[in-house]
């Protein structure tokens, strides 16, 4: 899962980036609204957690904008404010939910989950291909009816394959969606997970290389 994390505090920007990263998302940090909406509009985030008092341009445009853009990803509002009213006035909005400051971090990471797996309609709750599984809902995947001790890195790979529906995925898309802005773009932690993916699906090969174009699951 790729998020970005919009907020003017840089500390506490900071301290959620980190604990993301640490439950295997890839995390950007904006501080100002006119950078997240810049960075919301080159990059295919999953969801943005966006705090309402940005500076520059205020968290509300900044969701208007997203929303007028056609732009799919989900949007976490956050805020100091308390009153019924705000909350109602963000999801007016167009967020998909709310959450007021100050808040446990576990509940953040429950919520951004919840989100992010509430699939577009054509998008089924689970992706199959032959025997292999992945329960979107879950993050679990299976083959053959073995459940896999797979990483959130691989899990992420894995469905980005399968979504591709047999079409060929490059590296630098397997970048984009699993990794943040500050991976080095001459890394090879792509082979690396798409190699241990491989050895824990297990024979016979279900991932395939086309050579000079990418990755896929045919």
């Amino acid at each position: 899962m790729r998020v970005l994390v919009a907020e003017d505090e840089e500390f506490l920007a900071d301290a959620i980036a980190r604990g993301l990263r640490r439950e295997g998302m890839a995390v950007d940090v904006a501080l100002t609204g006119d950078q997240a909406l810049d960075k919301a509009l080159f990059t295919p985030y999953d969801v943005i957690v966006l705090d309402r008092d940005l500076p520059g341009m205020h968290g509300d445009d900044v969701c208007r904008a997203l929303l007028a853009d056609g732009r799919g990803a989900r949007i976490l509002m956050l805020t100091a404010a308390s009153a019924v009213d705000d909350r109602v006035n963000g999801l007016t909005l167009g967020a998909d939910d709310y959450l007021g400051k100050p808040f446990a971090f576990t509940e953040l990471v429950a919520r951004l989950r919840a989100i992010a797996r509430r699939p577009p309609a054509t998008l089924p709750a689970q992706l199959q291909r032959g025997d292999l599984v992945l329960d979107v809902a879950r993050h679990e995947a299976a083959r053959a009816g073995r459940t896999l001790a797979l990483t959130p890195k691989e899990i992420g790979v894995l469905r980005v394959l399968l979504e591709g529906d047999g079409v060929v995925v490059s590296a630098a898309q397997l970048l984009e969606r699993m990794w943040d802005e500050h991976v080095d773009p001459f890394t090879n932690t792509v082979r690396v997970t798409v190699a241990n993916l491989r050895r824990k699906l297990g024979p016979p090969r279900v991932i395939e290389t086309v050579v000079g174009s990418g990755y896929r699951i045919p």
